[in-house]
């Protein structure tokens, strides 16, 4: 039986589109690679298969990908003020 890795990624915005996270997990080296991944069908959100290459990850999602689950953590608040989409990006614990 094939082990599984976790990675966890802490969001500091709303959402993540589906080939970031990929990349931002280190599981592709290239966003174009993700996009590759994802077409081909070798990608999984919440359990059921995910051909959209820019689909919104948010927190409390689980992403499947070549034997690694990422688990999308809850955002953090800034605390300079309200989160926006665009101000940052998420990080990888």
């Amino acid at each position: 039986m094939p082990s599984t890795n976790v990675v966890h990624v802490q969001l500091t915005t709303a959402h993540v589109e589906l080939c970031q996270l990929l990349k931002l997990a280190g599981l592709v080296s290239s966003g174009g690679q993700g996009k590759h991944i994802v077409a081909a069908g070798e990608v999984t959100v919440d359990g059921q298969l995910e051909l959209r290459k820019t689909a919104k990850i948010r927190a409390g999602q689980h992403v499947e990908c070549r034997g690694t689950v990422i688990v999308v953590d809850d955002p953090v608040a800034d605390s300079t003020g309200p989160m926006h989409d665009r101000d940052e990006l998420p990080l990888v614990k």
